[in-house]
């Protein structure tokens, strides 16, 4: 998501600038961007485990104009108390819906401090609010809790590519190589006299419903047959 950038305003803990960094690269983002940083507090931030490229290359910052030259679009993260709001609030559940119509050439998420947050005059400096919904009683997040969930998010927008996903299900066997191997079922079937409960039709019926539940590779379902193969071959 390289159109995406984060922006820490006047950062104070290394462990949450660490975090914030971490999650940007579980999630595929690796602009940071961080205004007047409190220089032992950055360098302490700096050897972040697992994000090192992403603090390595993060630009150091002295103002939020600055940090905002080359974005079209800014979002202000903040828990709207006590605030005098104008500008557009946007609830993080809606925050991919929304980018489909702002102008997304370069995106900001601008978040500020763990202790008093962004200041009005960050807020107003950006073109809209990201607000991340919470109870009553609870309205703050933590900086980095902030980030990740942030983050989480733009992962859900449809154009997202993940780093990494699901393996691919494996080789599913055709119709024929499924009944190929209930044809060698049911004949063992017949000689050591199972299921004779059921009719011919029934027992093949339980059988693919078995299959269906419990779906199996082309390289399992080989293995299984040549096994019930030689089964019927020593019961001759």
């Amino acid at each position: 998501m390289s159109n995406f950038c984060v922006v820490l305003v006047r950062p104070r803990d290394p462990n949450n600038i660490g975090a914030c960094a971490r999650a940007m690269a579980n999630f595929g983002l690796a602009d940071l961007r961080v205004v007047e940083p409190y220089a032992p507090v950055w360098r302490e931030a700096t050897s972040a485990v697992g994000a090192g490229d992403i603090m390595q290359n993060a630009r150091q910052l002295t103002s939020l104009d600055e940090a905002l030259q080359d974005c079209t679009f800014s979002l202000a993260a903040t828990a709207l108390r006590n605030r005098g709001v104008v500008q557009e609030v946007i609830t993080l559940p809606n925050l991919n819906q929304r980018l489909e119509t702002a102008p997304t050439q370069q995106v900001a998420l601008v978040f500020g401090n763990e202790k008093t947050g962004l200041s009005n005059e960050d807020i107003e400096r950006c073109d809209a609010i990201l607000n991340i919904p919470t109870v009553a009683k609870q309205p703050s997040i933590n900086l980095a809790q902030a980030v990740i969930l942030t983050c989480y998010e733009l992962s859900r927008h449809t154009g997202f590519t993940p780093l990494r996903s699901v393996q691919p299900a494996h080789d599913q066997p055709t119709d024929q190589q499924r009944e190929m191997f209930l044809g060698s079922v049911e004949t063992l079937c017949e000689k050591v006299d199972l299921r004779n409960d059921l009719s011919l039709a029934q027992r093949k019926d339980f059988l693919r419903h078995a299959l269906s539940r419990h779906p199996l590779s082309t390289v399992q379902l080989f293995f299984l047959k040549t096994l019930v193969d030689r089964l019927n071959q020593r019961l001759k």
